[in-house]
């Protein structure tokens, strides 16, 4: 109920802040739980992807030192994140989110890529994705990547793409992994360029 009640508060807030925004694929959401992956580019997109699966609840990892503070820690509690120690992760970091997919019917927000700095993708989707027998769909973000550009309404849109082939009777292995890695970057660049063509995703520069 309390994350319904936040997904009320944040799209009033988000309308205020940047007006509407486009959803471009959104015939490709499935009707069941999945995994949603996206390249990393902004600390808000994950709040546009929570709008854009509604009804559906979403789940999703936040570093564990989010959850020191006792007001974010209730916040992200019944925004449905899990803390993740990004040194030592630990068997929750696969078990918690299968159990929102399998029992609990949530879409896990999973960023394969890690930070929003770094290319190399992990293999923790396709597990995940193998565990849950959830499929993996890809989202990408085009918009604003500093809070200044949010603030000035330029033009947001999220792409959807269709599901990335993942076959779950096979052996998870290496090989596969790494395809499913492959095919993900793919359906990115696919999505990116659906949305325009000239679309070239340039990080912000690093605050030292």
């Amino acid at each position: 109920m309390f994350y319904k009640v936040i997904r009320v508060l944040v799209r009033g807030l988000v309308f205020i802040l940047n007006g509407r925004y486009d959803v471009v694929g959104k015939d490709n959401l499935p009707d069941k739980p999945y995994i949603l992956v996206a390249p990393h580019r902004t600390w808000w997109e994950p709040i546009f992807f929570a709008l854009v699966i509604a009804p559906r609840d979403a789940t999703f990892m936040a570093k564990k030192e989010l959850f020191k503070n006792p007001i974010l820690r209730f916040i992200l509690v019944h925004a449905h994140a899990f803390p993740v120690d990004r040194k030592h992760p630990g068997p929750s970091v696969i078990k918690t989110p299968v159990k929102a997919l399998k029992k609990e019917g949530k879409v896990l927000i999973m960023f394969p890529s890690g930070t929003r700095y770094s290319e190399d993708l992990k293999g923790g989707a396709a597990l995940i994705a193998k565990l849950s027998k959830a499929p993996l769909v890809p989202f990408v973000y085009q918009g604003p990547l500093t809070f200044g550009g949010l603030m000035k309404h330029q033009k947001i849109t999220i792409g959807v793409g269709p599901e990335i082939d993942f076959d779950f009777k096979a052996k998870l292995d290496e090989k596969q992994t790494t395809q499913v890695n492959d095919d993900m970057e793919i359906a990115w660049k696919n999505i990116d360029k659906e949305i325009d063509p000239s679309f070239e995703y340039i990080p912000p520069k690093k605050k030292h």
